[in-house]
């Protein structure tokens, strides 16, 4: 959530998934050149490791932010079983979205397609949020116990069928891996959050009700993140064939 009141959006929100966006490009292009062989670039450890967990661990506490939010205007309208059929649709259809990306990535990419990435793991979240979203301080703690038992699952091998839970094959290898433990514990602090500071889905604080005129461009990219999610990986793909015409097809 997030942008203009008018739109019932709110502009901060927005802006810190722009921000997000942005990073997500940058990394995913210097990824792409160093994995096509156009340039080295250590993305494994180091500065450009670090930019892809920070990346992704925005978009997922925002995930947990923007639920509570839309969580309590929907409430107004909404009973509870409605509610949460509500929100098993939309997780269901991100979820879509990720086996798209595995489709894609399996038929492009087979020795590291998506099995369950960033998207996968959206999807389940926001099925799983309807039975959290009545806590609060409460998710704090489940945050912190979640991210410590996924420092345990992430360092044990395991058959497939567990692969959502964090426990994975030791041969498993993806382009991205975005596993329930420990990354639920981020949306379950984002959930506390907006519970804190976005009561009743309602802006808690003061100051913050007017747009900066330079923050416009960052809410932009905010308020459309999924759409430049799907497009940004083929448009650097096609500079990158522009720029060497024949790394992509190296590796394809």
């Amino acid at each position: 959530m997030a942008g203009t009141a008018g739109s019932g959006r709110y502009w901060e929100i927005d802006a810190a998934r722009g921000i997000a966006v942005i990073a997500m490009i940058l990394f995913h292009a210097v990824f792409d050149v160093n994995y096509f062989g156009v340039a080295p670039v250590n993305v494994s450890s180091g500065f450009w490791r670090m930019v892809a967990y920070l990346t992704a661990s925005t978009f997922i506490f925002l995930v947990g932010v923007s639920l509570t939010i839309s969580h309590a205007r929907a409430s107004r309208r909404l009973d509870e079983p409605a509610l949460t059929r509500k929100y098993l649709r939309r997780g269901a259809t991100i979820f879509g979205y990720g086996l798209v990306i595995t489709a894609i990535t399996w038929l492009f990419l087979p020795s590291g397609y998506i099995v369950f990435g960033i998207l996968h793991f959206i999807g389940i979240a926001v099925m799983l949020a309807p039975f959290f979203l009545r806590f609060e301080t409460a998710n704090l703690i489940l945050g912190v116990a979640t991210l410590l038992a996924g420092y345990v699952t992430n360092s044990i091998t395991g058959p497939w069928p567990l692969l959502w839970l964090g426990i994975h094959p030791a041969s498993f290898t993806s382009l991205d891996y975005v596993p329930l433990l420990p990354w639920f514990g981020l949306v379950l602090f984002g959930l506390y959050f907006g519970r804190k500071f976005y009561p009743g889905g309602v802006r808690g604080f003061r100051g913050w009700s007017a747009e900066p005129y330079g923050a416009r461009p960052l809410a932009y990219l905010g308020r459309h993140s999924l759409v430049i999610y799907f497009l940004h990986q083929p448009i650097i793909l096609l500079a990158i064939f522009l720029i060497a015409p024949g790394a992509i097809g190296l590796q394809l």
